[in-house]
């Protein structure tokens, strides 16, 4: 189990960068909204579902993540270069916190990918197993991962993960921060 920043500022990749977070609270979402904006990366990073080959990083791409109080997951939007949804990556965490006001989520290995054409992707099922053998998760933070992705998962498939929803709208929120941050730096 490791510990993952919002602006990822420790992700040497990413050459130069725009950051811009948000505390919302509503009946649909309460938590931590922060953007991301490559502007300039070492090189693209593509990742393979099955026949799936997608560009997840490249010069320009915006990541959008969701730290909602009291849950177990993170959710990070990934855009291309036109605004377009690349994926969902869904974070199956122990816990998700601030410190230095920056949100942070404690990462529990199961993940889950949602595409835009819908299909869903549960990944690092092995990972989980041997983090368990190995005793960097106990049996309770094991049964939390499995259960959160399970339960996780059958909400996508329900159309009930409202949080996928909110992704365009939050991402147009922190524009705005971005565009000011910009403007008082010109």
């Amino acid at each position: 189990m490791y510990r993952k920043y919002g602006d990822r500022s420790d992700w040497k990749r990413i050459i130069q960068r725009e950051y811009a977070q948000s505390y919302v609270e509503t009946k649909d979402f309460t938590g931590y909204i922060t953007l991301l904006k490559l502007n300039q990366v070492t090189e693209p990073l593509w990742v393979q579902y099955e026949e799936n080959s997608i560009c997840i990083v490249d010069d320009n791409y915006l990541w959008l993540q969701h730290f909602p109080v009291g849950k177990n997951y993170s959710v990070t939007t990934m855009f291309d270069v036109n605004g377009e949804i690349v994926q969902w990556y869904i974070d199956i965490c122990y816990e998700v916190g601030i410190e230095n006001n920056v949100p942070w989520m404690d990462d529990l290995i199961l993940d889950i990918v949602v595409l835009p054409t819908g299909e869903i992707f549960q990944l690092d099922d092995e990972e989980l197993e041997e983090a368990l053998e190995n005793g960097s998760i106990n049996q309770k933070m094991y049964d939390l991962a499995r259960e959160e992705a399970n339960r996780i998962t059958a909400s996508i498939k329900e159309e009930k993960f409202n949080l996928l929803h909110f992704s365009k709208i939050h991402k147009e929120v922190l524009k705005v921060h971005l565009q000011r941050s910009a403007n008082e730096h010109a």
